[in-house]
């Protein structure tokens, strides 16, 4: 697929943000690409940058954060050095965001209503009753009952469940070409969880537009993404298709991440105990010159530290490892607990 067939691009991006009196870099070298009508999952740990990442692609990075290097584009428009002014425009028409925590990121002195009419107003030209009737309209795409009710209640009125659903009415207001879910169902139960992400998808379904999922949910990813983009301490470290990703895993930390899933437990049997990964995720200030992850991985060798891993084209994916790809030296590390 040629670069003018995606809908959002990032090349090269590097994230920094403010620590101890000097920028550190929290996202680094940063490849994506995402196709029209497209699911793209970026899954990792917590601290791994995929929120950070998340909030770079919709212009959102907080204030001292920094898209130092690198370029952005937004269905081809380089969005790269875009002011909030420019973003405005785009956002919301262009590309819709869907936070992780509804509770915080909707205004809670105002209506339902109100919110969705606001954002309908900020982009469309149209009369006020033609706002509520498609602010209706929308709390009765995403599923909610009684939806005349909802718009005159207030955020805290309302279960999890429906506030993530009046934040996807919002983000999809103004009809965009790609929306971000960044961690959708953090906090949900599992039924619930469910329902968002069937919504989710039926939307999409319905407009073509791109999905970008943030999560760190590897059954969540098997279930609903088209390809997925596997992040470890800033960096992407493996990519590649979903339907590949269980069984082909090439990279020591996505293999790790699906051993620690949940599994059903054997009938007549004990519940078998979580696979850990021993240690944690290193700050952005901790990053030495070789592979963030050598420190956690059972196949470091002394070259994992040395220099960090060149991309290396795997059948259909991509995978930033030295030992996938036949350059480990011979001496082999001890783990780093």
């Amino acid at each position: 697929m040629s670069t003018q067939d995606n809908v959002l691009r990032a090349s090269g991006v590097t994230i920094t943000v403010p620590m101890a009196g000097r920028d550190v870099a929290a996202v680094r070298a940063l490849d994506l690409h995402l196709s029209p009508g497209e699911t793209l999952a970026i899954v990792g740990e917590s601290g791994c940058g995929k929120s950070l990442t998340a909030m770079a692609l919709a212009g959102l990075l907080p204030d001292g954060v920094k898209l130092s290097e690198g370029q952005i584009e937004l269905l081809g428009e380089d969005v790269t050095d875009f002011t909030e002014a420019n973003w405005r425009h785009r956002r919301s028409r262009q590309l819709g965001v869907v936070f992780q925590d509804p509770m915080s990121a909707l205004n809670p002195v105002l209506t339902i209503g109100e919110q969705i009419i606001e954002a309908i107003h900020a982009h469309q030209k149209v009369s006020q009753r033609h706002a509520l009737d498609e602010a209706i309209s929308l709390l009765e795409r995403v599923k909610i009952p009684q939806p005349q009710q909802c718009l005159l209640s207030y955020p805290h009125q309302l279960s999890g469940g429906m506030r993530q659903r009046v934040m996807i009415a919002i983000a999809i207001a103004n009809k965009p070409r790609i929306l971000i879910a960044d961690e959708p169902t953090t906090a949900l139960d599992a039924t619930v969880q469910a329902d968002i992400l069937r919504l989710l998808k039926a939307l999409q379904r319905d407009s073509g537009m791109a999905l970008v999922l943030i999560t760190h949910d590897l059954q969540l990813v098997a279930r609903w993404a088209d390809r997925v983009a596997v992040m470890y301490a800033g960096k992407i470290v493996e990519e590649r298709p979903v339907a590949s990703l269980l069984d082909e895993a090439e990279h020591p930390y996505s293999q790790a991440l699906i051993a620690a899933r949940p599994h059903r437990r054997p009938q007549h049997a004990p519940r078998q105990r979580l696979a850990e990964i021993p240690g944690r995720v290193p700050a952005p200030g901790e990053l030495g010159p070789g592979c963030a992850y050598a420190g956690r991985c059972d196949s470091a060798s002394a070259e994992c530290l040395k220099k960090a891993p060149a991309m290396h084209v795997i059948g259909s994916a991509r995978v930033w490892c030295h030992a996938r790809t036949g350059n480990l030296g011979h001496e082999k590390l001890e783990r780093v607990a």
